[in-house]
C-alpha cells in the first residue's frame, strides 16, 4: 500500500488534495453477493428437509455432498475476499503536481500509472441513472494531448466537486510550469536577416 506521506517520486513540496476510493455501494454490492451466494446451500438445505430426502445420512452422498458444499463456500470467499481487495486497493491520489491511479487486479496485482497536472488538457465530470443522481457519485475523466487512454476515476463520490478541484489545480500547474520556463530573451542571440544586408553595387571595368 502506498503511504501518503511518502509517495514514490514525490517532490520537494508536493502535498496531496485529494485520497478517493469507488462509492460505498460498490463495497455493499460485495457483501450482498455474499450473503446471496450463501443462502443458496441454506435454501437447497431446507428444500431437502422439506422433501423428507435422508441424503446426507447415505455413506455416499453425506460426504460428497459435504465436500461439494465446503468446496462452495471456499469459491464465495475467496471471490469475497477479492472484491474487497479490489475496491480498498483500487485508489486515486490527486496532489498539486500529479494524478496517481493504483488499479487493483485481483489479489496478487496491481498497476499505479501517474500523469503531470500540466499535461491535462479536460476534464469532464459524468452522473448517470437513478442511485447516482440520487446518491451524487458518478465518474471523472481527464484526458491529455498524448494519444493515450484518459484516466478515469470511476464510481466516486461528488464527482463534479472532484472535477472543479482538480481543474484548480491543474490551473496553479501550468502557471508554476510557465513560470519555470520563461526564456530570457536578453540571452538570446539577434540574427539579423540576409536579405536585409546590403549588397555592394556591381563594378564595371572599362576597357
Amino acid at each position: 500500500m502506498i503511504s501518503l506521506k511518502a509517495l514514490p517520486n514525490q517532490e520537494s513540496g508536493e502535498v496531496t488534495v485529494l485520497f478517493l476510493r469507488r462509492y460505498w455501494l460498490d463495497l455493499a454490492g460485495a457483501f450482498f453477493f455474499t450473503l446471496a451466494m450463501t443462502l443458496v446451500p441454506i435454501a437447497v438445505g431446507g428444500a431437502i428437509r422439506l422433501g423428507h430426502l435422508n441424503i446426507m445420512e447415505q455413506p455416499f452422498w453425506g460426504p460428497t455432498l459435504t465436500l461439494l458444499l465446503s468446496c462452495y463456500m471456499l469459491v464465495v470467499a475467496v471471490i469475497t475476499m477479492a472484491q474487497i481487495t479490489d475496491y480498498f486497493l483500487d485508489v486515486w491520489i490527486v496532489t498539486t503536481e500529479r494524478v496517481i491511479n493504483i488499479e487493483q487486479h485481483g489479489l496478487f496485482s496491481r498497476t499505479v500509472s501517474e500523469l503531470r497536472l500540466n499535461q491535462v488538457q479536460d476534464i469532464t465530470s459524468e452522473t448517470s441513472g437513478f442511485l447516482g443522481t440520487f446518491l451524487t457519485y458518478g465518474n471523472v475523466f481527464i484526458q491529455t494531448a498524448a494519444e493515450r487512454e484518459r484516466f478515469q476515476f470511476k464510481n466516486i463520490d461528488n464527482p463534479d466537486d472532484v472535477k472543479l478541484t482538480i481543474a484548480k489545480l491543474v490551473a496553479e500547474a501550468k502557471h508554476r510550469r510557465g513560470d519555470a520556463s520563461v526564456i530570457n530573451h536578453e540571452e538570446r542571440e539577434e540574427r539579423v536577416p540576409s536579405d536585409a544586408i546590403p549588397s555592394e553595387p556591381p563594378t564595371s571595368h572599362l576597357t
